[in-house]
């Protein structure tokens, strides 16, 4: 193999510190990031999964690849991206392109699959059972190393105990590197990309936890060595796809905030209708836990999120059961919700980072008229930069345009003003709540820095950068390193030309081959994901409200 390239979900310089403090073992990760050269890799806007990977693999902005968030977009509905959506080309469909082949496992938003020459089982956002390329190379993975799932078997953090969670976690870590080594044997690629999605997990379902972290890492670690061994790559780059870390400021609830300034308006108002899954799927209350956990595993079969309470809920005739066993103090917070087709403004979801405003001519039920956009959106960026906390601190680092921060021909789909929390540690969140201000959700969530490692033959430490990063000792050599880079730099180290499209550069500790133009790819219709597995999933994770 000529380069492996090992994605490590938030993995990041806190997270490692905490584990050498821990005796981690891990030697195989910290002698990557000691003999080559390594360092913080800042994340893109917005800093998650479903949007940072294609980022990383496409080596460009969203506004490129067209993939802003775990959800897409249709007027005021909405499905989980998948690859369909995207616009760019993939590294292992570039490779394609000049006769280059190679292995692909478990990497998020890569399916359905487009043909190329090697294999690939996709990650995050696929269905548990997946089409994968070629057809029927899944089953013959189970076949040869027993199950292989794309999500853990459990569904939520009341759905297992410790145990059996961590041990979730080992299974899924053994299995992507089994089913990796298995297919680079069998395909002999010039180019691997295997992803671990469990670092990340870990801390949404085991806040805290710092021992879970351990056990799924040195899991990770041991499918590195083995993987290294089998497959002796010339060049080995890990790249994480932000950070992560514990939040310590405040949730801003954005659209409590704009229906005070009176952008949002609600419906289902009073003491009747149907709570949002969000704080239910947290169980905050006071009633019997039990009983409360069984009401909410009956709504969540039914792929019942707060994007899809209200219609789905009556549909079935559960609004009256769920009541009945909600926390009453949750209800008069829990009963209102966003009138998206009649507010003027509104954040959609908080994961997007950022607000969109109603347009009249773009969306189904637009009510904002074209000459009032910029003064519309010009008066949301003048009011969200004054918030601050209780404490008296500026609850966002930055509020912007949508054009300051995305560019390109998908760039139309993002939201219309940027809101990035100040130090990525003010938690934001989409749903009303009775009050601007609350306590974290979420305690552990996504940070901008994650980090990058480039080891191998090709790489000339000498052109290093430093000798030490962010509070890891021992390891260093690149400064300045950004999520784009990563494209760029694995063609390098094949000898290729960065493609002229890409918004990222080729890290300067390996030698660059200049630039040129690749062939575009065209996916075809967007296929709908639909799927309430995927969609429960997410939910889960706290990455749909």
């Amino acid at each position: 193999m000529e380069t492996l390239l090992v994605g490590i979900d938030a993995a990041c310089a806190p997270v490692l510190s905490d584990l050498a403090g821990m005796n981690a073992e891990i030697p195989t990760l910290r002698g990557l990031l000691e003999e080559g050269a390594s360092g913080p890799l800042e994340s893109q806007i917005p800093p998650w999964t479903a949007s940072a990977w294609p980022s990383l693999f496409t080596g460009t902005n969203p506004g490129k690849h067209g993939i802003f968030s775990f959800l897409a977009f249709e007027g005021y509905d909405w499905d989980v991206v998948n690859a369909t959506h995207l616009r760019e080309p993939a590294l292992w469909e570039l490779l394609d392109s000049r006769g280059l082949s190679s292995v692909v496992v478990n990497v998020p938003v890569t399916h359905p699959p487009r043909s190329f020459s090697g294999a690939l089982i996709p990650g995050y956002t696929a269905p548990e059972n997946p089409a994968c390329h070629p057809e029927g190379v899944l089953d013959e993975v189970r076949q040869e190393i027993g199950s292989y799932r794309v999500y853990p078997p459990h569904e939520g953090a009341s759905d297992a105990d410790r145990s059996e969670m961590v041990a979730n976690y080992r299974d899924l870590v053994r299995t992507r590197g089994e089913a990796f080594r298995l297919l680079a044997d069998r395909y002999d690629p010039d180019f691997g990309f295997v992803q671990f999605q469990a670092t990340d997990s870990v801390f949404h379902e085991r806040p805290g936890d710092m021992e879970a972290v351990r056990a799924v890492y040195e899991a990770v670690d041991d499918e590195i060595r083995e993987t290294l061994d089998a497959c002796e790559p010339r060049n080995t780059l890990v790249a994480s796809d932000h950070g992560i870390g514990r939040y310590d400021g405040y949730e801003f609830r954005v659209n409590e905030f704009l229906r005070e300034a009176g952008y949002v308006e609600t419906k289902r108002g009073g003491e009747s209708g149907m709570p949002a899954w969000g704080p239910i799927r947290n169980g905050k209350g006071d009633d019997d836990p039990a009983v409360l956990e069984r009401a909410m595993a009956l709504a969540a079969t039914v792929g019942v999120t707060s994007q899809r309470v209200g219609g789905v809920v009556e549909r079935l005739g559960l609004t009256d059961l769920v009541l009945d066993v909600v926390p009453q103090g949750m209800i008069r917070a829990g009963t209102e919700q966003v009138d998206f087709p009649n507010s003027r403004a509104y954040m959609r979801e908080r994961i997007e980072l950022g607000i969109r405003i109603n347009l009249e001519g773009r969306e189904p039920n637009g009510i904002v008229p074209e000459t009032e956009y910029e003064a519309i959106r010009e008066d949301l960026i003048a009011r969200l930069r004054g918030v601050r906390t209780p404490d008296g601190e500026p609850v966002f680092e930055r509020v912007v345009p949508r054009e300051t921060v995305f560019h390109g021909p998908a760039a139309g789909e993002a939201v219309d003003v940027v809101t990035v929390p100040r130090e990525f540690d003010q938690f934001l969140s989409a749903t009303l709540a009775g009050e601007r201000f609350g306590p974290p959700t979420e305690p552990y969530n996504h940070k901008l820095a994650g980090i990058v490692a480039v080891h191998g033959e090709d790489v000339d430490t000498d052109a290093a950068a430093s000798d030490e990063t962010d509070g890891i000792d021992g390891i260093g050599g690149i400064d300045g390193a950004h999520l784009f880079d990563v494209a760029p730099t694995v063609l390098a180290t094949l000898s290729l030309p960065r493609a002229e499209h890409m918004d990222g550069t080729v890290l300067p500790i390996v030698e660059s081959a200049d630039e040129a133009a690749y062939p575009a790819i065209d996916r075809g219709e967007r296929v709908a994901t639909d799927d309430g597995g995927v969609e429960r999933r997410l939910s889960d994770l706290g990455y749909i409200e």
